[in-house]
């Protein structure tokens, strides 16, 4: 198995236009669609993926569930709910360090190796997006320290600020260039 730091990367793109097996919605708890990435996610994909998120029955906080990509690049769409964020004492950081172990257990279920994750929660949910990165990078690499399922974890950023944070914590907690 190789060092997790060798499977992360970190990008500013759209995250609708990346060719992989599933990429990660920054769902809310209805999966019905929103604004930020999941909208953007929920018109690129097309009417057949708000026909299934019906069907799923919404998705607590900290869990993830999946669904087909329709029109998008990606095979599958992994539905994420972060948390608000509140101040930090109402357990947002175990919250959003589980909206990532979630949907790598969720992508491995679905044969999945490459998997793009959005900036969860640091859009509406307005989670500081320094501390945002930090737990994203280290869930994802503590993770990926347990399984070789997982080939490639690409942080797809919106912005040069979040692309920017992102490599930052990779270089603090696997001393890595990104």
């Amino acid at each position: 198995m190789s060092m997790p730091f060798d499977q992360l990367t970190v990008i500013q793109q759209d995250i609708t236009t990346l060719k992989v097996e599933a990429i990660v919605n920054a769902a809310n708890s209805s999966l019905l669609g929103g604004g930020g990435v999941d909208g953007a996610i929920h018109r690129a994909a097309g009417p057949d993926l708000l026909a299934e998120c019906t069907n799923l029955n919404g998705c607590e906080t900290g869990d993830a569930k999946s669904t087909f990509g329709y029109n998008l690049p990606a095979y599958y769409i992994i539905h994420t709910v972060g948390p608000v964020w509140q101040g930090g004492n109402q357990g947002e950081a175990d919250l959003l360090a589980s909206c990532y172990r979630r949907s790598l257990e969720v992508a491995i279920q679905n044969d999945c190796p490459r998997v793009a994750f959005p900036a969860i929660s640091t859009g509406a949910y307005r989670f500081p997006m320094d501390a945002a990165a930090r737990i994203a990078v280290k869930a994802t690499v503590e993770f990926l320290a347990h399984t070789d399922k997982i080939e490639q974890v690409i942080f797809c950023c919106f912005d040069e600020a979040s692309k920017t944070r992102h490599q930052q914590a990779i270089r603090e907690l696997c001393g890595q260039q990104t």
